[in-house]
């Protein structure tokens, strides 16, 4: 199994295998906390070979600095199925999130799962707004 994409965004669709993503990001401003991001979406891309046809688990978490998780984990399956004359498959996976609370300033990480096992991360860095220099 590879990842192909796994990214935050502004959204996602997935028209018939194909993948759309708009605006992707790993920073957020603004002027105080807490933060509540309206709506973002995490898109995902993998790849199966033929003998990985069939189940696989998959789990979105995203943590503070301190690793514990800003909200439960988003835990699903997938089960890539193939014809005898494919090789290999592409899945595709939106995630959507809407009012997203972050408490702190601070790093946050986006880590993923695959079959129990942790595979990637990005980082998503919630910043302080710069404030304007006075004239």
């Amino acid at each position: 199994m590879k990842i192909e994409v796994f990214a935050l965004c502004d959204a996602a669709t997935d028209n018939r295998g194909k993948l759309n993503i708009l605006g992707t990001f790993d920073q957020i401003y603004a002027v105080k906390t807490p933060v509540i991001h309206p709506a973002c979406a995490i898109a995902l891309r993998l790849r199966f070979d033929k003998i990985e046809e069939g189940r696989h688990s998959v789990k979105l978490q995203l943590v503070n600095p301190d690793g514990i998780p800003v909200f439960q984990a988003m835990e699903g399956e997938v089960n890539p199925r193939m014809g005898d004359d494919v090789g290999s498959v592409a899945v595709n996976l939106i995630l959507n999130f809407q009012h997203v609370k972050f408490d702190e300033f601070a790093d946050y990480q986006i880590n993923l799962s695959l079959n129990g096992m942790a595979t990637a991360s990005l980082p998503l860095r919630v910043r302080q707004m710069p404030r304007p220099e006075a004239v």
